[in-house]
């Protein structure tokens, strides 16, 4: 059976708890443990979620909020629904091919 996988990102999340309200106040955190990143990119690091990511900010992020990356990332798996098909045809759907076809009209000159 297909799965669907997804995550929700929590860094926004750990710097409230953490009193840190400010993207900035995260920078020369980073800084200490040797990730340097700027202003901006940091803003999309908190507010926006990751595509991709350098597993040393991660382990830098981990550190300063003294947990582990299941703190950071929250993993979500559903089973995929399968998509019903069409096994008989419904009552209250018309045959076009063999009920409501129309005749081919002829014209006769006079």
């Amino acid at each position: 059976m297909r799965r669907e996988v997804d995550y929700t990102w929590r860094l926004a999340e750990l710097m409230a708890a953490r009193g840190l309200h400010n993207t900035t106040e995260l920078i020369p955190l980073l800084a200490e443990r040797g990730i340097a990143l700027s202003r901006p990119q940091v803003y999309r690091l908190v507010n926006q979620r990751p595509e991709r990511i350098n597993l040393q900010v991660v382990a830098a992020i981990c550190d300063i909020f003294e947990c582990g990356p299941e703190g950071l990332v929250t993993v979500t798996a559903t089973d995929a629904r399968r998509r019903k098909t069409a096994s008989a045809p419904q009552k209250n759907v018309v045959d076009l091919n063999r009920v409501a076809r129309p005749r081919r009209a002829r014209v006769i000159d006079d």
